[in-house]
């Protein structure tokens, strides 16, 4: 049987070399009893490949049952692959064979192997090397022999250094890889699958098929389809059935792809960029800069203030301008961090000139956090714990002001 016969018996579509490659492969090694790795994205139709392999194997005869690791909880997954006995567990009202000793001479397909449990993947590692395995609850070894395919969509190697997957159970897996190419390698296929889907639910729904234009087409080619195969075929379907028109555009059709895609779609509008457009930009870009600079010099003469006056009523005011400025908007986040310089303090005598005192010297804290710390508990206690009148006073909003006295744990 050659390729296109496979195809069409297992409703393959598509001629890209990397799929032919991947069937070829199927085909070569089905009638060994190695095991396979079957990688890539989901949608791509990983799904055909173990079919292929257990058909033209000498266990064609046998059973055939496939199941996603992905979809079982973790604390029955034991129970459905190995079995349990009566007892063992709450629920277990009676014996139960698992798929291994079910599918017994036939072939286990389990896909998203990469979601296994550890404590599974080791009672799955023991099954592949010896062939035996226990049930759950028991402690009779069994003998089972069962072909494994497996398929993941993840990156098996990232879950090893991560700690999520064992490395012995991919090598043991991993013994004839067969990867599917994502359907934007395979470009050639993408209008071929198209109109393959397009016509099958045009007959499903009794309606013409739709076609696309050739900005449609472009768009179809250019787009990087992140669910593959499945997704175009989810696509078309909704196109067949909710365009009332049967020659679908490409205005028609990005309004049917996901927006987190659409940047990497081709431009439909041709029309040149506005220098004017790059000039008010770069204008507001300016003004955003000059506004930053000039807050900066303002916060570096308040500090300078502090530093050599005190905390006058004057310099209290002015801090709770700058303290509104920067935090007029009360969603915002933003936490100030150190300022660029530092200074000696200028300590005051009574009677004398202001002399710097090497020996005595005392060091203030010039952070914003200390001194919004310090200006919070001031208008606090200046209003009696009055929040509100605090936080008004502050020019911020009840809300920020209880964030602040959370964030600082201030009693």
């Amino acid at each position: 049987m050659d390729i296109q016969e496979i195809k069409q018996r297992f409703g393959i579509i598509g001629n890209a070399p990397e799929l032919n490659r991947a069937i070829e492969v199927a085909i070569q090694v089905a009638p060994t009893d190695l095991s396979v790795l079957i990688s890539g994205e989901s949608g791509v139709g990983k799904e055909s490949f173990p079919q292929i392999i257990h058909s033209f194997s000498h266990r064609k005869h046998g059973k055939y049952i496939a199941i996603n690791c992905g979809a079982i909880p973790e604390g029955t997954i034991d129970s459905e692959l190995f079995g349990h006995e009566k007892g063992s567990f709450t629920g277990a009202l009676t014996d139960r064979k698992g798929y291994f000793e079910v599918t017994d001479g036939g072939t286990l397909f389990l896909d998203e192997i990469g979601e296994l449990p550890i404590s599974t993947q080791v009672r799955l590692l023991r099954v592949l090397e010896s062939g035996e395995f226990i049930r759950v609850g028991s402690s009779q070894v069994q003998k089972t022999n069962v072909r494994v395919i497996a398929a993941t969509n993840v990156d098996l190697t990232k879950a090893i250094r991560e700690g999520q997957f064992r490395e012995d159970l991919y090598y043991r897996l991993n013994t004839v890889p067969i990867k599917i190419a994502p359907l934007r390698e395979r470009a050639g296929d993408v209008l071929l699958l198209f109109r393959k889907f397009a016509s099958d639910f045009a007959e499903k729904y009794k309606m013409p098929s739709i076609r696309l234009t050739e900005d449609a087409q472009k768009v179809m080619l250019d787009y990087r389809w992140p669910g593959n195969v499945r997704q175009l075929k989810n696509i078309t379907e909704q196109i067949s059935i909710i365009e009332t028109a049967r020659e679908i555009t490409a205005a028609a059709l990005v309004h049917y792809l996901p927006s987190e895609n659409i940047g990497i779609l081709p431009a439909l509008y041709n029309k040149g960029l506005d220098e004017k457009t790059f000039t008010s930009e770069r204008e507001i870009l300016y003004k955003i800069l000059f506004d930053m600079k000039k807050d900066m010099n303002d916060l570096k003469k308040l500090v300078h203030d502090l530093m050599l006056d005190g905390q006058t009523s004057k310099t209290h005011e002015d801090s709770a301008q700058l303290f509104r400025k920067l935090y007029q908007d009360e969603s915002d986040d933003y936490k100030p961090s150190q300022p660029p310089y530092s200074a000696p303090v200028i300590l005051k005598s009574s009677g004398h000139e202001n002399i710097q005192d090497t020996e005595e010297f005392v060091e203030e804290s010039l952070s914003l956090e200390d001194k919004e710390i310090e200006m919070i508990r001031k208008s606090i206690d200046k209003h009696n714990g009055k929040r509100k009148l605090a936080a008004r006073e502050l020019g911020i909003s009840e809300r920020t002001l209880y964030r602040k006295i959370k964030e600082y744990k201030i009693g």
